[in-house]
């Protein structure tokens, strides 16, 4: 685990002092596969724009470095790496190598006698027997200078393609843009910009995370631009089928946060004193995943608050909730104080100002009021 520069000074950028690491074990695990170049290599990734670009920047720098039998597929709605369906369906690709992105890290197995990779910077709770896990999880107390996934990808591409690589980096650019937003400080970003235009770099980004948002959660399409687009500026252009879908979806999702945003906040105070903090929690009932951008959205209103997106209609039988937080307060420490015995691996995920999950109904009727929410929190079960 690549944790060894937390104690770092912030005014090293993490690419002089992680990249150097993250490519060497990359170049590590390359240098065992079992058929060398020839070694089929499959990527399985999230679908938001951090883990797309990131499985864009790894499919371009294997076949630019010779790996030609390399191919990539995008998570779908719901799914996870270790769901046993997903592995079945990995199983029948055949692949001779695996590299999961931007997908979390856990201790549970995924396709023994396959080696495989995990790029992540989430928080990890374990490394699945016999893989790699390459993460920048815990190399800053800054969760903005923590490196996104696709900025890992764009250092293991500079390894292994160093002359094709710069011409990618925009690609690198929206993973920051979409995980740390504009302000993100990487160097990374700020020559991204001066060279491909801020504007497009932040229209790409926008129109890349909405088709994970949809009712049917398919980015497909998203990453089959990112593999056929030059720039920001050509993914934008419309020469490229794929655009069009996008852009319907970004227009679904934003039908979907205009309602979800005439919504009443509900507050809770019985662990402020635990929290430091208030809770806020918004409830919606929508198949399309708003409610991370709402607790956002929230979060301007309230700065001083934990937020709770809660969404009861995102799949039947559970909600899902999504949490924003301040500085001050550990939300992942939060969530594992509070966790249900009930509650499995979609439960207390992501960084430490940013995490939430998932709960069958029940179980989250008694979260709920664990937490303090009253009955208009309470979930009617089928």
């Amino acid at each position: 685990m690549a944790s060894s520069h937390r104690g770092a000074p912030a005014r090293i950028p993490p690419s002089v002092t992680l990249a150097p690491e993250i490519a060497a074990r990359f170049q590590l695990f390359l240098d065992h596969l079992p058929n060398g170049s020839r070694t089929p290599i499959h990527i399985f990734t999230d679908s938001d724009a951090d883990g797309l670009p990131a499985a864009a920047l790894l499919v371009r720098a294997l076949q630019a470095a010779g790996y030609p039998n390399t191919t990539a597929e995008v998570r779908l709605k719901h799914e996870s790496a270790w769901n046993p369906h997903v592995l079945d369906r990995l199983r029948s690709r055949k692949p001779e190598a695996l590299i999961f992105a931007d997908l979390g890290s856990r201790p549970d197995p995924l396709l023994p006698g396959i080696p495989t990779l995990l790029l992540d910077h989430h928080f990890p709770t374990g490394t699945p027997p016999e893989a790699t896990l390459l993460t920048s999880y815990g190399t800053s107390e800054d969760q903005r200078a923590i490196p996104t996934t696709g900025l890992l990808a764009y250092w293991c591409a500079l390894a292994i393609a160093p002359d094709e690589a710069p011409t990618w980096l925009w690609l690198a650019a929206i993973s920051l843009l979409s995980d740390l937003g504009d302000k993100a400080p990487f160097p990374e970003l700020a020559l991204a910009k001066k060279q491909f235009g801020g504007g497009a770099l932040r229209d790409a980004t926008s129109l890349l995370n909405a088709p994970r948002r949809t009712a049917t959660g398919d980015a497909s399409a998203a990453l089959q631009l990112l593999l056929l687009a030059d720039s920001p500026k050509d993914l934008l252009s419309g020469s490229h089928p794929q655009l069009a879908t996008l852009q319907a979806a970004k227009a679904e999702v934003a039908d979907a946060l205009a309602l979800a945003r005439k919504l009443p906040p509900r507050f809770s105070t019985k662990v402020r004193e635990e929290l430091g903090a208030d809770l806020v929690a918004i409830r919606m009932d929508t198949p399309t995943q708003v409610h991370p951008l709402v607790a956002q959205q929230w979060r301007a209103r309230f700065p001083k608050s934990v937020i709770f997106g809660v969404n009861t209609g995102f799949h039947p039988g559970w909600v899902h909730f999504s949490g924003r937080a301040p500085a001050s307060v550990d939300l992942i420490a939060f969530l594992r104080a509070h966790r249900p015995p009930e509650a499995d691996s979609r439960y207390g995920n992501g960084h430490d100002q940013a995490a939430g999950g998932a709960l069958p109904t029940t179980v989250w009727n008694r979260f709920a009021a664990d937490l303090g929410f009253g009955p208009e929190m309470q979930v009617a079960e089928a």
